[in-house]
């Protein structure tokens, strides 16, 4: 009671001229309030985060948050900024924030002893996502300052897990843009190099999420951490498919898999898993490059957007892909209407119990 009491007062006003009352609750004996402080103050971030409109959080912004979340934990951070991804080889992140006048970047934060298992988050930052050259409607662009929701869900979740002292080594990794549109856009047709070396045709510019984080996750992938975890406001295909409240999630772990279950119902923090189906794979073949970012036919759009993910991961020895909303379209008790953090509650459970 005292956290559904918590995540139901959440308020955002930082444009409102009037606060709102302030209600205050007494938690009752028994109550570990040094527990629900921790996840009241990881959930008030994520939606903050979310809620921001664009014109205040862009990439540099993203960055911002955290950093201060580095400087409260003593972890390390280290950004690559615009041209220099080039040069650090992350040339699809470089590709999709090019366009836009706030420079592209990829956030690297490090927290935690380097010997203990390794824990890596990795969250899609588009801070605004226009479609690019395949430009939304209105009406699918008006909520688009969500896009970064991966992002916040992966610092949320960092703030938990760095809460909580677990013994991991922690990694996020953030890419940050903005998928805009000008003379020097990427387009339709075109044919990215990727930090993996694969060749990617852009068959479609707004399936742009799924090209920084391949670039994100070939990097995550490179030093084999035992849990790789990706969440990203990836598919409008996972809407369709499960709606605004249940979140997809893909792994080949059984045993990952039935615990992530097991916690998200003790938790009430809902997701359902959905088959990474090989042969839908086909879907994304390519006639003149590796393969390509868009599945041809429209079917199965969740599922080929993980399959396509799926290409950049190898070594790590566990991998969960989550393909979350991040948004509460109307208000439900406990879950008022904007940004939500989907999931981070039952993977921080899932994380206490495996590593605390």
């Amino acid at each position: 009671a005292p956290l559904a009491f918590g995540l139901g007062t959440y308020r955002f006003e930082r444009y409102r001229s009037r606060a709102a009352r302030a209600v205050c609750l007494v938690p009752p004996a028994g109550v570990d309030v040094a527990a629900l402080t921790r996840t009241l103050e990881a959930v008030t971030l994520v939606r903050d985060l979310v809620n921001t409109p664009a014109n205040d959080l862009g990439p540099a912004e993203i960055e911002d948050a955290a950093r201060a979340l580095a400087a409260r934990f003593d972890a390390a951070l280290n950004v690559v900024v615009g041209e220099a991804l080039l040069e650090e080889n992350f040339p699809m992140i470089h590709a999709v924030g090019r366009a836009a006048t706030r420079a592209p970047r990829l956030i690297d934060l490090t927290w935690g002893p380097e010997d203990a298992p390794k824990v890596t988050l990795v969250g899609k930052g588009v801070a605004f996502d226009t479609g690019g050259l395949d430009i939304k409607t209105s009406a699918g662009m008006l909520l688009m300052k969500k896009d970064m929701g991966g992002a916040a869900s992966a610092l949320g979740l960092a703030q938990m897990i760095m809460g909580r002292g677990l013994k991991v080594r922690l990694r996020v990794l953030i890419p940050a843009v903005e998928n805009a549109i000008s003379g020097n856009a990427f387009r339709p047709g075109d044919v990215l190099k990727s930090r993996k070396g694969l060749s990617v045709e852009i068959g479609n510019t707004d399936a742009e999420g799924r090209l920084v984080l391949a670039d994100a996750l070939t990097l995550a992938d490179a030093e084999a951490p035992d849990l790789l975890i990706d969440f990203a406001t990836l598919t409008g295909a996972a809407r369709v498919a499960l709606g605004p409240q249940l979140p997809p999630a893909y792994t080949d772990d059984e045993g990952l898999a039935a615990d992530l279950a097991r916690h998200a119902q003790a938790e009430h923090d809902p997701l359902w898993r959905m088959p990474l189906w090989a042969p839908y794979a086909a879907m994304l073949d390519s006639k003149i490059a590796d393969i390509n970012n868009a599945g041809s036919g429209g079917f199965a759009g969740s599922i080929t957007a993980a399959l396509f993910l799926k290409r950049f991961v190898g070594a790590a020895k566990s991998w969960l892909h989550l393909d979350i909303y991040a948004w509460n379209p109307s208000t439900r008790p406990g879950r008022p209407e904007g940004g939500e953090a989907q999931t981070i509650r039952a993977l921080d459970a899932l994380l206490a119990e495996r590593y605390g």
